[in-house]
């Protein structure tokens, strides 16, 4: 009886020592990419603009897609290599074109790179990546501002 609860004593403490080495950590929900791709659409159709709208998670996976009436068909893929390049980068796309131009001239020409803007990391209120919204359909500048536009709505989720 005594190596049986002795036994069973060791294997509940293992299993609970297993459980608080578990990692928890941040991730980005299909809720708040809703909420992003809601908030680009809204701003687009304030200004007029027709955009393609790609939120990645944190692997770079597709979480959400959004495609406005009318957008162009070749946006799909631009939205989703500007969202791919900040879910691989904690960077904006911008800020790669940036470093292509004064530090890095070799990215520019690595498949599946943009380097223009429209594309943005999701980062928690401390500084996890979570994933990237990725905007296409209008000028890189207007691409940049949807795509911020959608961040704007959901800061105080990421907090």
């Amino acid at each position: 009886m005594k190596k049986i609860l002795l036994s069973m004593t060791l294997t509940t403490l293992l299993a609970a020592g297993a459980a608080a080495a578990i990692e928890q950590r941040a991730f980005l929900t299909l809720e708040v990419a809703k909420k992003m791709a809601a908030a680009c659409e809204a701003r687009a159709k304030q200004e007029g603009w027709k955009m393609n709208i790609a939120i990645l998670d944190s692997g770079g996976d597709l979480k959400h897609f959004s495609r406005m009436d009318d957008s162009f068909l070749k946006s799909i893929e631009i939205a989703m290599i500007k969202a791919q390049t900040s879910a691989g980068f904690p960077f904006s796309t911008k800020q790669v074109g940036e470093i292509a131009a004064t530090r890095v001239p070799g990215i520019a020409y690595i498949p599946g790179i943009a380097t223009f803007e429209g594309g943005l990391p999701i980062m928690t209120a401390d500084g996890k990546h979570i994933g990237s919204i990725g905007v296409s359909g209008a000028t890189a500048e207007q691409d940049g501002i949807c795509a911020q536009a959608g961040l704007d709505a959901v800061k105080n989720e990421l907090k």
